[in-house]
């Protein structure tokens, strides 16, 4: 494969990975509350994600939900629903207060890496991504070692943007504003997850 196919497929996934979705109200919000190091365990499990994605459109996965379209409509419902539970439990907290850094321990690396992979991979927005761009614009005659490295490269541009709005979200001043926010940021944030979910699942 050629290095500028290589890097334009790379900079395509990421301006992708980019844009505003319910991952990203989830990383900023866990980022706000429970600090920089669950929301960074959050955003590897992004990035996993990611590349089970990206490993299976290159596997054929698009072509298995053209095939079998029950497959896709039920992750398009189990994607739905779990993104549902997380707008409930935001919304029914929203009015708890938040606690400080390191007065409430908060969800264990194993927990916030799950709940990220779970996010992730139960999304279908990059079902649709990966099944329709990435496989397009992926080489036919592209090299396993060059796939193998793409399929890296993904997992990377995920992680390391939501790494950055984790951080920036676990720094004082803004966490602080989401502080005197929280009660209402939460319900808009959780509605906004409850809308992401629900036209997920009905669409």
């Amino acid at each position: 494969m050629l290095l500028s196919v290589f890097l334009s497929i790379a900079l395509i996934h990421l301006m992708a990975a980019m844009s505003p979705g319910p991952t990203f109200v989830l990383c900023l919000r866990t980022a706000a509350s429970e600090g920089f190091p669950t929301a960074a365990m959050l955003s590897i499990g992004y990035g996993i994600g990611a590349m089970l994605w990206a490993a299976g459109a290159m596997a054929g996965l698009a072509v298995l939900f053209e095939l079998v379209p029950a497959l896709f409509v039920g992750l398009k419902i189990l994607g739905g629903l779990f993104l549902l539970y997380v707008a409930y439990m935001m919304w029914k907290h929203a009015k708890s207060p938040m606690p400080q850094l390191g007065e409430v321990a908060p969800r264990s690396k194993m927990a916030a890496m799950r709940m990220g992979f779970l996010a992730f991979a139960t999304n279908p927005k990059p079902a649709i991504f990966f099944g329709a761009v990435f496989v397009g614009l992926l080489p036919t005659d592209a090299s396993l070692l060059s796939r193998v490295l793409l399929v890296l490269v993904i997992g990377l541009n995920e992680t390391l943007w939501y790494l950055t709005v984790a951080r920036v979200f676990s720094l004082p001043k803004p966490r602080a504003i989401y502080a005197r926010l929280k009660t209402w940021t939460d319900r808009v944030f959780g509605a906004m997850i409850a809308a992401f979910g629900a036209k997920i699942a009905l669409t």
